[in-house]
């Protein structure tokens, strides 16, 4: 019989999936992520050297966006240009799009507050 950890780990299926956003311009953005882990939202909480959840989220994004084939599509160089040259709207629902888990398959609405909790919690 497979141990608790074991079990743990299996379910978690940390592969990556699919996230689709809908840019303001109705253009489609498609980029992989896989599952948030305890150890990626410590870095991301560091690395954004604020209690800031957009910070954190930003980081978050540039972390774990993926192409097709698991690049990376930002770079720590990135943050400064998705701040100031992306709509807000646009860089929201992709940093979104990220916390919250969602694949193509799977859509729901998720407003700031309650990725703020999941932020801190």
């Amino acid at each position: 019989m497979a141990s608790a950890l074991d079990r743990l780990k299996k379910a978690a299926n940390l592969k990556p999936s699919k996230r689709s956003v809908t840019l303001a311009n109705g253009e489609e953005f498609e980029f992989y992520s896989t599952p948030l882990t305890m150890a990626q939202r410590e870095r991301a909480q560091k690395e954004a050297k604020s209690d800031d959840v957009n910070q954190f989220a930003l980081q978050l994004l540039v972390q774990k966006a993926t192409d097709e084939n698991g690049g990376r599509m930002f770079g720590p160089g990135d943050i400064a240009g998705l701040k100031n040259e992306v709509r807000d709207e646009d860089l929201q629902s992709l940093m979104i799009a990220v916390i919250s888990g969602n694949d193509t398959e799977q859509e729901e609405e998720i407003d700031m507050k309650s990725v703020r909790k999941r932020a801190e919690g």
